[in-house]
Formats: structure tokens, C-alpha cells, sequence
């Protein structure tokens, strides 16, 4: 595929370092608009990979697949499990008006995920070689605990965190589909706390954020509040009654300023399409946008 030269404008409403796949999105965008300009349509796993190798070749960062395929193969009204080990990817109906995923940008970035994610990566790579598994996915709680002797503490919690993370994953696909919101929502507080203190990627605002919601609790319209993207700043997910998002953001943003100083942005999404051209006013022109998503995937 060579397009040769050409012109583009990138514009883009996905918050820089806020832990929404701005660096997917990026990359998801630009191979849409080279299918565009050569009439070349690539297979859509062959281009989530591409996406992927662009990021680890050019940005440095060894990242997985879930932002790459979530922006490529997103439906409407549809979360995305994705197994990282098969490729595979299951569409998970989320078509529930009554339930809205509220995003609370913390409008933080502490320093630290660049180096942070590969050392994690490495970590689980180590706690997998004294299991004896190719991966972590290979393991279960009670060989992790069995061998809870042979690793240090750090290590340990790694895989107690990424174990335990897979789990939750694929019980809350099936709340998902049941739209049993409420056990869905103590699954993205198990994670939240999982990834504070066992993968220890949390920080003070995204705890904050997690807290407020936590106390507002279902009355308040509330079901579960986790961080997401690399963190030690960013965004935080909750999942939401519709009917009571105004209040929500309200209280969140009054509750979390007074507590850190920091106004949040917030806003409301619901699953959509990953990206697609879309054709605009001028008859001649078109552009390529990756609309925002919803995403639910099994880590490696």
C-alpha cells in the first residue's frame, strides 16, 4: 500500500494522556483514510496489528491490542470482548437506554506511564516463568497462591491483580448481556481497587473520582466506577442510570474540585462504531473520524 504524497488535517476531540486510546484512534484513522486514498480494504485484524507494530516501532510503547481493535471493529450499542491470545473478537449486546457510560476526565497527568507500562509488562512476564505458564491467562488463583513463595511480593501482586482482572472480565461481558448493571458495577469497583493496589497504577485524583461515585452509590444513580487507560491520571468510567446523568456530573465535579482543586470534564457516551468516513458539507471532501466507544477486553 503506497498512497504516495497528500494533504491531511487531524482534528480531534479524544483528550491527549486522558487514558481514552488517542494514540489508537490516531493510528485506527490514519490506516481508514489509507484505505480511503488507494481503494485497498485491509483485513481488519491484519489492521489492528499494523496499528499496534506502528506503536510499538514509532511511539516506543509495547502496547496490546485492545484500543487498536476496539477502534476498528466497535459497533453500536455494543461492548467488545476480545480475546488477546486468539484474536478474536465477540460482540456483547449493550443496547440498554436505561444505562449510560459517564466519562470524569481527572485533567491529570502524572509523569510516570511511559516508563510505568513496560515495567508492569515485564513483571507479569516474570510471575509467569515461575508458574511455568506461557502467560498469565494460563493460571488460576490457587497455582498463583501456591506459588506465592517463590516470587516477592511485587510479582506477586502483578499476577494476583492480572488474574483476578481476567476474571472479572468475563463475568461482567455476562452481566453485561443479562443488563444486570448492578454486578457489573461491583465488578468496576473490584477492578478499580485491584488496579490501585495490586498493579499499583492508580493515583490520588483518579481514587477520588472512584470514592464520590462509590458514595453516591445506586440511590444516587451510580453502579460502578473504575479508572481506565494507562493511569496515574487520566480518566475514570462509571456506569450510570440515563436518567440521572446530570445530577451525576453535578455532584462528581462539585465533590472533586472541593476535594482536589482540579475542575474535571465530564461528559456521556454510549457504544458507537469505530472509524468510518464520514462524508461532510463539501461535496468534494470527506473525513475519516473515530467516533467514541465503549470497550470491554481480557488483558494477556
Amino acid at each position: 500500500m503506497n498512497p504516495g504524497g497528500f494533504d491531511a488535517l487531524i482534528h480531534s476531540t479524544v483528550p491527549l494522556g486522558g487514558g481514552l486510546s488517542s494514540s489508537a484512534a490516531l493510528e485506527v484513522a490514519t490506516a481508514t483514510l489509507l484505505e480511503i486514498i488507494t481503494g485497498k480494504k485491509l483485513d481488519p485484524i491484519e489492521k489492528a496489528l499494523l496499528c499496534q507494530k506502528a506503536e510499538h516501532d514509532f511511539a516506543g510503547m509495547p502496547c496490546g491490542i485492545m484500543d487498536q481493535f476496539i477502534s476498528i471493529m466497535g459497533r453500536e450499542n455494543e461492548a467488545l470482548l476480545l480475546d488477546c491470545r486468539s484474536r478474536k473478537p465477540e460482540l456483547v449486546p449493550m443496547a440498554d437506554p436505561s444505562v449510560s457510560v459517564l466519562i470524569i476526565n481527572t485533567n491529570v497527568k502524572h509523569e510516570l506511564t511511559g516508563s510505568e507500562y513496560p515495567t508492569r509488562r515485564r513483571q507479569c512476564e516474570a510471575a509467569a516463568k515461575i508458574l511455568g505458564v506461557p502467560s498469565l491467562r494460563d493460571a488460576t488463583a490457587g497455582q498463583l497462591k501456591a506459588a506465592s513463595g517463590k516470587m516477592d511480593r511485587v510479582i506477586y501482586q502483578r499476577a494476583r491483580h492480572v488474574i483476578g482482572e481476567i476474571e472479572r472480565t468475563l463475568r461482567a461481558a455476562e452481566g453485561v448481556r443479562a443488563s444486570k448493571w448492578p454486578a457489573v458495577g461491583q465488578l468496576m469497583y473490584a477492578s478499580h481497587a485491584s488496579l490501585r493496589d495490586d498493579y499499583e497504577v492508580s493515583c490520588l485524583e483518579l481514587d477520588t473520582v472512584v470514592e464520590i461515585a462509590e458514595r453516591l452509590g445506586i440511590k444516587g444513580g451510580v453502579y460502578g466506577c473504575r479508572m481506565t487507560g494507562g493511569g496515574f491520571g487520566g480518566c475514570a468510567v462509571a456506569l450510570v442510570k440515563s436518567k440521572a446523568v446530570d445530577a451525576i456530573s453535578k455532584k462528581i465535579a462539585a465533590d472533586y474540585k472541593k476535594k482536589t482543586g482540579i475542575e474535571p470534564t465530564i461528559f456521556v457516551s454510549r457504544p458507537a462504531a469505530g472509524a468510518t468516513m464520514v462524508k461532510g458539507g463539501n461535496p468534494s471532501g470527506s473525513s475519516v473520524q473515530p467516533h467514541r466507544y465503549t470497550s470491554l477486553a481480557a488483558p494477556v
